[in-house]
């Protein structure tokens, strides 16, 4: 049984929708229009195994950062719809990507406790501008909607980097591959994994 939500939000500032499949094989339809940010979405699909379909647009005349966190916002809300009461995941998983010269690692708890650490980002690089509309900055306003509106702990580690792009991607990418591993059913669970009881 595949793990799917569907999330539309409408503001004065964006309309968006999300879709997406827990269980997919990462097949993606983005369109955000701030390119650079749906570069980071297709990439955080593609390696999570997560499918996602995403429309989103706003009132990128004043500034990105509308569309892009309450993409984000709808992005976290559907993981949450999508996992329900997340019987038989394995709940803890960690990943560490490099991109070049820039090595990010990513640990997530599909806790039902949101938190995010996000750590060892250059100073500079929330102020730069990658790809000509998507402020450095972003990215950790990303991470943590996401993990917010999820209900999980993310820890973020940059290990190192210098640039601002490959930077931001490893960071994209660590997240998906333990969102991926975070995600899966482990077939040996047959319960939800808290001694609690719920998640």
């Amino acid at each position: 049984m595949e793990r799917r939500a569907s999330i539309e939000r409408e503001t004065s500032e964006s309309s968006v929708r999300v879709e997406l499949n827990l269980d997919g094989t990462g097949q993606s339809d983005i369109s955000t229009t701030v390119p650079f940010y749906d570069h980071m979405l297709t990439a955080l699909s593609k390696h999570s195994l997560i499918d996602m379909r995403i429309a989103a647009s706003g009132d990128t005349e004043v500034d990105t950062h509308h569309t892009v966190e309450d993409t984000a916002i709808c992005i976290g809300a559907a993981i949450r719809q999508a996992l329900g009461d997340k019987r038989g995941i394995r709940r803890f998983a960690d990943a560490t990507v490099p991109l070049d010269e820039a090595l990010a690692r990513a640990v997530v708890d599909i806790s039902g406790r949101p938190y995010l650490v996000a750590e060892g980002e250059p100073e500079a690089l929330a102020y730069h501008r990658i790809g000509g509309n998507f402020t450095g900055s972003m990215a950790r306003h990303v991470f943590e909607a996401i993990a917010f509106n999820a209900g999980i702990c993310i820890h973020i580690d940059l290990i190192r980097g210098r640039d601002p792009h490959h930077i931001v991607e490893a960071e994209f990418k660590a997240l998906a591959r333990a969102l991926r591993g975070a995600v899966e059913i482990d077939p040996r669970i047959d319960s939800i994994p808290s001694t609690k009881g719920s998640l």
